[in-house]
């Protein structure tokens, strides 16, 4: 079977860390751009971060800059999101997504999603 499956959520406090990662399952990340995207509730999906497929290039949501770091290792077929300095906003279900570029939607391959909940 061919999909995306996140790992890494869970329950932190504010200034805590996490390390979300997103393995494939049935193909290659090689060729594909991975995007991070969290949907909280009662609000629209927004783009986190994405990576090209060569990992030379990098784009993040401005809410997130300086405190998340995406990175990849094909190697191990998988794509991480780092996330520092954690706050309440950042609480969401976490989905990653892949296609041949970045973009607003990157559904070729799509995960189930991981929650991160950042609270005292």
């Amino acid at each position: 079977q061919l999909q995306l499956v996140e790992s890494g959520g869970g329950l932190v406090q504010p200034g805590g860390s996490l390390r979300l990662s997103c393995a494939a399952s049935g193909f290659t990340l090689d060729y594909y751009a991975i995007g991070w995207f969290r949907q909280a509730p009662g609000k629209e999906r927004e783009g986190v971060s994405c990576i090209t497929s060569s990992g030379l290039s990098t784009n993040y949501a401005n809410s997130v800059k300086g405190r998340f770091t995406i990175s990849r290792d094909n190697a191990k077929n998988t794509v991480y999101l780092q996330m520092n300095s954690l706050k309440p906003e950042d609480t969401a279900v976490y989905y990653c997504g892949a296609s041949w570029a970045c973009g607003p939607t990157m559904d070729d391959y799509w995960g189930q999603g991981t929650q991160v909940t950042v609270s005292s």
